[in-house]
C-alpha cells in the first residue's frame, strides 16, 4: 500500500486552520473531548422514532424509476435535437438529473435508508457515487466520520468552508471544473493503489484494497468514454463526438450547480467544534421539484439528529421536533443571504459565526460543551 505525496496543505497565513486528519487540529480536538462525543439530541418518544425510521421499498422504487427516466428522457431529447437550439434545454435538464441528484441518492443510500432492501441501496450507491465523481468506498467512511464528528476542525474531511475563505474557488464549484479534475486526480490516484494520510485516517485498513479496485473501475468506464469519443471524432462526426461527454462524466461539471448551492447551505456560515447540531446545520424550506431533487435534505438539523430516518420520512420528523429547533431560512434566498453574509463576514473576522436563535419552547443549548466556540456570534 502506497501513501499518497501529493497532500493538499493549507497556506501560511495567521487566520489558516489546520483542516487535515492528521494535524494539530486533529490533536486539539480529541484533548477538547470533541471526539466521538456525545451530541445533543432532541427528545423523541421510542416508539414514534421507531415509526418514523422505518425503511420501506416503495418510495425509493418510484422516485429512483422517474430519476432513470429523466435520464433516458432528456438525453434522448438531447441526441434527437443535436445540431438545433431545441436540444439545449434537454441537456441542462439532464446535467441536473445526473449531476446534482446523483449527490442526494449518493447520500441516501450511503446511509442505507432509502430502501429497505440492501441490494437497492448498494446499486443505486454504486451509480450515483460513479456520477458524482467519488470512489464509493472512500465517501462511505468519511461520510460516516462526518456524521460521528459533525464539522469538528482535523476529523470531519467533508468540512466545505474552510478558513480563511476563498470565494473564488466556491464561486467555481458552481460550474464544476476544479472539482471534477480534483476528483479525477483522486480516483487515478486510488487506482494507481495510493491513499492519503486523511484517507488511510478514515477508511479502515481492510477497505484499502476495495478503494482501489472501485477506483479503477470508474477509471476504466472514463477511459472507455473517451476512447469512444476519440472514436467518433476520426470518424468525421464533427462536435457529435461531444455527446459521449455530455452523457457520461461532463454532467458532474455542467449539471453540478443545484447539488453546490443546497450542499454548501448544510453547514456554511455556522459554528465549528460545537456538539449541538442546531449551531453547526441549517435547515430551510425548498419547493417540492428542489426537494425531489435534493430528497428533503434541506430538513438539515433533523437530519445529523437522527440520520437513520429515511428522506421519505423526515419531513414529519421536522413537524414533531421543530419546537425544540432553530427556525428554518423560509426560502432557498433567505437561506443563501444568511449564509452569505455569515462567510463574506468570516474572512475578516474568522471567529464569527450565524448563531442560530432557538424558539421558547426548546431546551437551550449546552453551552459547558461549547468551550472551543468562538465568542463573537450573533443571536
Amino acid at each position: 500500500m502506497n501513501v499518497a505525496k501529493d497532500v493538499d496543505l493549507c497556506r501560511p497565513n495567521s487566520q489558516a486552520r489546520d483542516y487535515s486528519l492528521t494535524g494539530d487540529s486533529a490533536k486539539h480536538a480529541i484533548e477538547a473531548g470533541l471526539v466521538a462525543a456525545e451530541w445533543y439530541h432532541t427528545d423523541v418518544p421510542r416508539t414514534v422514532l421507531k415509526q418514523l425510521m422505518r425503511r420501506r421499498d416503495g418510495p425509493a422504487m418510484r422516485d429512483t424509476a422517474l430519476w432513470i427516466v429523466l435520464h433516458l428522457l432528456f438525453a434522448t431529447g438531447g441526441i434527437y435535437f443535436w445540431g438545433s437550439w431545441v436540444a439545449v434545454p434537454f441537456w441542462l435538464a439532464y446535467g441536473v438529473i445526473y449531476g446534482s441528484a446523483c449527490d442526494s441518492r449518493w447520500h441516501e443510500c450511503g446511509h442505507g435508508t432509502a430502501f429497505r432492501t440492501r441490494w437497492m441501496n448498494d446499486v443505486v450507491y454504486q451509480v450515483a457515487s460513479f456520477q458524482v465523481m467519488r470512489n464509493p468506498v472512500n465517501w462511505r467512511w468519511s461520510h460516516a466520520r462526518h456524521h460521528t464528528d459533525t464539522i469538528i476542525v482535523g476529523r470531519d474531511v467533508e468540512i466545505s468552508w474552510v478558513l480563511p475563505i476563498q470565494l473564488g474557488r466556491k464561486v467555481l464549484a458552481y460550474f464544476g471544473v476544479v472539482e471534477v479534475w480534483k476528483s479525477l486526480r483522486v480516483l487515478i490516484r486510488n487506482s494507481l493503489g495510493y491513499l492519503s494520510p486523511d484517507e488511510m485516517n478514515y477508511i479502515p485498513e481492510s477497505k484499502w484494497p476495495k478503494a482501489i479496485f472501485w477506483a479503477r473501475i470508474h477509471v476504466l468506464i472514463y477511459a472507455a468514454t473517451t476512447l469512444v469519443a476519440l472514436g467518433m471524432m476520426f470518424t468525421g462526426m464533427g462536435l457529435k463526438s461531444t455527446i459521449p461527454f455530455l452523457l457520461i462524466g461532463g454532467p458532474r461539471a455542467y449539471g453540478c450547480w443545484h447539488m453546490v448551492m443546497t450542499g454548501l447551505l448544510q453547514h456554511g456560515g455556522l459554528a465549528e467544534n460545537v456538539l449541538d447540531h442546531r449551531l453547526n446545520s441549517r435547515t430551510f424550506y425548498l419547493n417540492p421539484i428542489g426537494r425531489w431533487i435534493y430528497w428533503n435534505m434541506n430538513y438539515h438539523v433533523e437530519h445529523h439528529m437522527f440520520p437513520m430516518v429515511p428522506y421519505y420520512s423526515i419531513q414529519k420528523l421536522h413537524e414533531i421536533i421543530k419546537h425544540d429547533l432553530p427556525k428554518p431560512n423560509p426560502s432557498l434566498f433567505a437561506a443563501n443571504k444568511e449564509m452569505i453574509l455569515a462567510v463574506m463576514r468570516q474572512r475578516r473576522e474568522p471567529g464569527y459565526f450565524v448563531r442560530k436563535e432557538l424558539p421558547p419552547t426548546a431546551k437551550p443549548y449546552l453551552e459547558a460543551l461549547h468551550k472551543t466556540v468562538p465568542e463573537r456570534t450573533i443571536g
